[in-house]
């Protein structure tokens, strides 16, 4: 299990300036062990310089105690080292001193000067004893030894603890490092979460506007012709029964044709679920062109054309509506997603005839230009005030809203608004390519 940079921070529990108590405990141990060995060579050491022994033991305890504080002051803990050398003291205390002065972080420079200090110094110290030894007579080796002996302790107590302090020190800024990463890496992990939970949220907001539109466009008309039917059908069932029963086959293949489109467009919402679940694990951009496409193989294969502009005039004038076609320009075929929101846009423009001014005179235009495409219903005004509402038609008010988004949406222009004869008027220019 990897420890993270936060989890490490909440670990500093020791005291002072131990990190952990393990830590404070092996530097007091340390320090008592080099405290004792301090105090024992302090005897000879006080004998050698004429001084009472017990000043020497005393020495000897305080030198060794300073390797109490080689975490916070690893330098001062060499020094002290360096300076008790010739009194061939502190073994302990110059080996761990050295060992930890190279694992903290300071300049190289500082390290090679102190252990320099030290190989010279306890290079000196030992030429000295082992030359005295050999005036005595303790030692017959030849006068090689000498300077073989004083260079070989000095190396062997001065390399491997700087050696292994380097090789420690560089292994803990490694693994300082790696633990740095996977902070970072963490919180870059967690801003991509938040970003797919934000594309997620983007795609089901998009997703959601979109089942909105199609849902209106596709009922509101095919209802609100029901509504209409249904309503003649109650006025006319008892005086002209006739009638009445074509009023109820329109009713009836209204409705039918009302659940064909809402199968087909379900049918699209289903293939849209993936692209939701698919949201969160690709850019947003890719996300936006994969939802183009979708709704692009969706209009292709599912929605409606302009050819079918007839059939849908026939049935708001089933529906007792007088509808004028104009058709301008030469007729051609265009891209499937212009198409249908042509078609869309008559097909809600006259859906809001039949709710807000039933009985009225409608104009429907339609021109195919160069490089556009043009459409426009007007409206007269009722022929009786207050049949707005006759037929008991409810009304979201988002009819203008969806016709806009999806002109726009295609780079055209909307304009919608009231007559000065106080009809209604709603025009569309779509480019067509």
């Amino acid at each position: 299990m990897t420890t993270t940079g936060e989890d490490h921070a909440r670990g500093l529990t020791g005291p002072w300036w131990w990190a952990r108590w393990r830590s404070a405990v092996l530097d007091g141990s340390l320090a008592l062990v080099s405290a004792v060995e301090c105090a024992a060579e302090g005897i000879p050491f006080a004998r050698d310089a004429g001084i009472p022994v017990s000043v020497g033991i005393v020495f000897g305890l305080l030198a060794g105690s300073v390797l109490l504080v080689r975490r916070k002051w690893p330098i001062a803990v060499v020094l002290v080292a360096i300076a008790i050398t010739p009194a061939q003291m502190g073994f302990l205390l110059g080996v761990v001193g050295l060992y930890t002065l190279a694992s903290c972080e300071l300049p190289r420079r500082i390290i090679g000067a102190l252990a320099g200090m030290s190989l010279v110094g306890t290079a000196i110290v030992t030429f000295v004893r082992v030359r005295q030894d050999m005036a005595r007579g303790a030692l017959t080796l030849g006068d090689w030894f000498v300077p073989f002996a004083a260079v070989t302790t000095a190396l062997g107590l001065t390399a491997p603890p700087v050696l292994l302090g380097l090789y420690v020190g560089a292994r803990r800024r490694l693994m300082e490092s790696l633990r740095e990463r996977a902070d970072s890496l963490e919180r870059e992990l967690q801003l991509l979460a938040e970003r797919a939970e934000e594309r997620a949220e983007w795609a089901r907001n998009e997703e959601r506007t979109r089942i909105a539109r199609e849902m209106h466009d596709v009922v509101a008309h095919r209802v609100s012709l029901m509504v209409v039917h249904a309503a003649a059908l109650q006025a006319v069932a008892r005086k002209d029964p006739e009638k009445a029963v074509r009023n109820a086959a329109l009713v009836g293949d209204m409705g039918r044709q009302a659940l064909t489109e809402l199968r087909e467009m379900l049918g699209v919402l289903r293939a849209g679920e993936e692209l939701v679940r698919r949201a969160a694990e690709v850019p947003l951009a890719a996300v936006r062109e994969a939802a183009a496409a979708a709704a692009s193989r969706a209009v292709a294969e599912d929605g409606p054309c302009l050819s079918e502009l007839d059939e849908l005039i026939g049935q708001s004038a089933a529906a007792g509506m007088v509808v004028d076609l104009a058709v301008e320009g030469e007729s051609r075929s265009y891209a499937a997603q212009i198409e249908q929101t042509a078609f869309r846009v008559v097909q809600e423009a006259l859906t809001n005839v039949h709710k807000h001014a039933a009985g009225a005179k409608t104009h429907v235009r339609l021109a195919h230009r160069m490089s556009e495409i043009a459409m426009q219903v007007e409206n007269e005004p009722p022929p009786e005030p207050g049949s707005a509402s006759a037929a008991g038609l409810p009304s979201g008010g988002n009819g203008l809203v969806g016709m806009r988004e999806r002109v726009v949406a295609l780079g055209g222009v909307f304009v919608s608004g009231p007559t000065d004869a106080g009809g209604f008027r709603v025009s569309a220019v779509i480019p067509a390519t």
